[in-house]
């Protein structure tokens, strides 16, 4: 974790989201990182439902295994929280929109969106025409749109990351700008002067 941070300092971002799959960061140890590095780090979670990957800010629980989405809902609601649907067409597009007839009016359908805050639109683990179909999807629903790298390796650090309007101090801060949608996603390596507000979930 050390080598990410230091990459996403030194590539100029202003702070880096930790939402790793079904593990909920202790605050202690995300508060020694950010003490060590003096930079910002956030938690947040990468929660499997029977309707695809949600990540979810503001839940301190634990969940393990795959989870019913209306639950999650439910249970981030309850926390104040904020839950953003990763990657939803990770995959989907594979053969093309056209072999597929799926369009963005028919994917507006799917149950996750009925149930999320907000969309990535940008993820680096995902091609450019699935990034595109999501966006188009997002923003025919009115949703908040993000974007994050997905990062597992230190280079993989700041391919794409969400610009806030206003700065973000912690957790809280970070939740209220989503819930304003003070959000811009952006290519963050590729545009990094259109990004210097950058956090990296």
């Amino acid at each position: 974790m050390d080598d990410l941070i230091r990459e996403a300092v030194r590539i100029g971002l202003d702070g880096i989201c930790l939402t790793d799959h079904n593990h909920v960061w202790r605050p202690e140890t995300v508060d020694a990182l950010r003490q060590k590095h003096g930079f910002l780090v956030l938690r947040g979670n990468e929660i499997i439902t029977d309707q695809g990957d949600v990540i979810v800010f503001g839940l301190e629980r634990d969940i393990q295994g795959i989870t019913r989405l209306e639950d999650l809902r439910a249970e981030v609601l309850q926390a104040g929280g904020f839950m953003i649907a990763a990657h939803p067409f990770r995959g989907f597009l594979t053969f093309g929109v056209d072999k597929l007839g799926l369009t963005p009016e028919k994917a507006m359908q799917r149950k996750i969106f009925q149930y999320v805050d907000g969309v990535e639109i940008l993820n680096g683990k995902v091609n450019e025409e699935e990034n595109r179909f999501a966006g188009q999807v997002a923003q025919g629903l009115g949703l908040v749109l993000t974007g994050g790298s997905d990062a597992h390796e230190v280079e993989e650090v700041g391919r794409y990351a969400t610009r806030l309007a206003s700065p973000v101090r912690n957790e809280q801060d970070l939740i209220e700008a989503l819930k304003k949608g003070q959000t811009a996603p952006v290519a963050f390596r590729r545009g990094r002067n259109d990004a210097r507000t950058g956090v990296h979930p």
